[in-house]
């Protein structure tokens, strides 16, 4: 575990939370350890934070704290040395003609119907496939750091992926990305590609993408995406 204290903001704390059934590996129990309290930590604080392989959802700030398994693994794509494969380059595109919008990061029905057909489609019992416009705006709609809400359109306006986005001051924080299930050709890939773009025209070294689990077909995406660097015992190292 990093040695908290020598995080710049002293006056956090941290907790661990009680074990609980794990979403990515079934039959595993999963813990996570809690900053706190939220009110605190805002876009300066958050950003040192996801270097330490923190991560947010909603107003929740977290890092795996399993007893046993270590499988979650930080990862952040090196966005001057990125380069597409042909696969992403294809994926680029066909979806070139998207129209992205910032939106406020606020409830809109649209968006929530795109969220639940997403859901049901690509995480189908996942617990968030089910009705529920609360979890849905704890899980997404909840920050106190500079967040971006994207819409992506096609040229007749059709609603075709939502990309929530933190904005770090070394990087950008890739939040949740949902899309049209029915759309053929990587939407999720565009997205990835489209954020790394945005690094690049801000200026900002890194991608972050949350956890990636080696053992979850889920995750398997964010290994294609080279170079990268895992945060594993404590340090970020060049995938290998």
């Amino acid at each position: 575990m990093s040695q908290i204290k020598e995080l710049p903001f002293a006056t956090l704390q941290f907790y661990a939370t009680a074990p609980y059934p794990c979403s990515y590996l079934p039959g595993r129990l999963a813990r996570s350890q809690v900053a706190a309290p939220g009110n605190l930590i805002h876009s300066d604080t958050y950003s040192h934070l996801i270097d330490q392989g923190f991560r947010r959802s909603g107003l929740f700030t977290y890092r795996p704290h399993c007893d046993d398994c270590k499988a979650c693994v930080p990862v952040r794509i090196n966005v001057e040395q990125f380069a597409p494969s042909r696969t992403q380059l294809r994926a680029l595109k066909r979806h070139q003609n998207l129209r992205p919008l910032v939106a406020e990061l606020a409830w809109s029905e649209e968006h929530y119907d795109l969220y639940t057909r997403y859901q049901a489609r690509r995480h189908p019992n996942g617990g968030m496939d089910e009705d529920s416009r609360q979890q849905y705006g704890e899980f997404l709609l909840a920050s106190r750091v500079n967040t971006r809400l994207v819409e992506f359109r096609d040229q007749e306006g059709q609603l075709q992926m939502v990309s929530i986005i933190d904005v770090l001051e070394q990087g950008l924080s890739s939040v949740y990305t949902f899309y049209d299930p029915d759309t053929r050709g990587s939407l999720g890939t565009y997205g990835i590609l489209w954020q790394i773009n945005q690094c690049r025209q801000l200026k900002l070294p890194w991608l972050y993408l949350g956890y990636w689990i080696e053992q979850s077909e889920k995750m398997a995406y964010k290994a294609l995406f080279k170079p990268a660097e895992y945060r594993v015992d404590g340090q970020w190292q060049a995938a290998r």
